[in-house]
């Protein structure tokens, strides 16, 4: 954009006539290339996450083993602006939003909603981050951004009805591919699908790909969980996806799966819609299948909550199990601490009183993730947003 930068100056004088000042030149900047009008534009605009069409491995993508993660980043999405937040804490109890709390994706600017919620980060085995959210604005109708409460007719597909999942990848967290994946068009199966809700991603070793899992539905039925392999782009889905929890009774909702190895068994946490409710556990030996379920209610929620994430404190066996408290008001993410699966220590939510979890410059946030990052990784994403 060309700037144009005019001085103007007039003598004014009342009683005493006062000299005219000398008549100043107009200039103008020199032509900007179109690279130095986007740089400008992007200086200019409040910072966001890139969309990139390809990317490309670095360094940076290797750095940090395992052992040297000793840093957390909190994903999540506010119901709020519908869009993708990040906060980043040092010692996984005190989180800083490393934008202020302003989104660092809108989801007006990648999904077809114009809404995302029920963000998912992982990182691969091949250094990447994987990242996948629902692409769904619940509140598009109040806001003006579509005529009907939902994509489609609610009798005939459900609340929140949506079609994509978004998949995306970067080798630096600040670097992203993006690709709409729907499943109804992908396969003949599901073109009656409800729903694409709440995508994860982990590592088959066995199958050396990334599974994808989330919650589906056909038309307006009960809400089940399914799993399916990504390519390696993590563009699309390239197998028919398969159930993976069979619930002892099918017709209860389930949904908001969230799958960790620990030692040689994965242990899935989900959601099931009946009383008393909230979050169960399963249990197998597979990574796609065989899941024993466990009856016992394992937050200690006595309103309800969903959207479990399981995550380990660095240098110890104790996980968190973190879970969005939604059926309290405000809503807030709640904390429970295990070291054998069996009991969970409540640790409160963010803020409470008496609660050693903090979120230092956000508030309400939902459906969320915690990854292991190097403290570098850290400083590199807050400096992404510092200026």
């Amino acid at each position: 954009m060309k700037t144009i930068i005019a001085w103007a100056a007039v003598a004014l004088g009342f009683g005493t006539m006062a000299p005219a000042a000398p008549p100043q030149t107009q200039t103008q900047t020199q032509p900007q290339s179109p690279a130095q009008a986007q740089a400008q534009a992007e200086n200019a605009a409040p910072r966001q996450l890139a969309i990139v069409p390809t990317i490309a491995a670095t360094p940076a993508s290797k750095a940090g083993k395992a052992e040297a993660r000793s840093a957390y980043l909190l994903a999540y999405f506010k119901d709020e602006t519908h869009s993708l937040h990040f906060a980043t804490s040092a010692d996984g109890y005190s989180f800083t939003d490393v934008n202020g709390g302003e989104p660092v994706l809108r989801g007006r600017a990648v999904a077809d909603q114009q809404g995302i919620r029920d963000p998912h980060i992982m990182r691969g085995p091949d250094g990447a981050f994987y990242m996948s959210m629902t692409d769904l604005h619940i509140f598009a109708e109040r806001e003006g951004l579509r005529t009907t409460r939902w994509e489609r007719p609610e009798k005939d597909y459900g609340w929140g009805n949506n079609r994509n999942m978004l998949f995306m990848k970067s080798h630096d967290m600040l670097h992203w591919t993006l690709a709409k994946v729907d499943i109804a068009a992908l396969f003949p199966a599901y073109r009656n699908a409800g729903n694409a809700w709440a995508p994860e991603t982990i590592y088959d070793p066995a199958k050396k790909r990334m599974m994808v899992y989330f919650t589906t539905r056909m038309g307006n039925g009960p809400n089940y969980m399914v799993y399916a392999y990504a390519d390696p782009a993590f563009t699309t889905l390239t197998t028919v996806p398969k159930q993976i929890l069979y619930y002892p009774r099918p017709a209860v909702n389930t949904i908001d799966a969230d799958i960790t190895k620990i030692g040689g068994k994965y242990r899935m946490f989900y959601v099931v819609h009946e009383q008393p409710g909230s979050i169960r556990q399963a249990v197998s030996s597979r990574i796609d299948g065989g899941y024993v379920h466990d009856p016992r209610k394992v937050d200690p929620e006595n309103v309800a909550a969903e959207a479990p994430n399981l995550w380990r404190r660095h240098g110890t066996d104790t996980y968190v199990l973190m879970y969005d408290v939604f059926g309290v008001k405000p809503n807030n993410m709640g904390f429970a601490e295990t070291t054998d699966f069996q009991t969970f220590r409540d640790i409160g939510r963010f803020n409470d009183p008496g609660s050693r979890m903090k979120a230092t410059n956000f508030s309400q946030p939902k459906h969320g993730t915690v990854m292991a990052i190097t403290p570098a990784e850290a400083d590199r994403l807050r400096g992404w947003f510092a200026r």
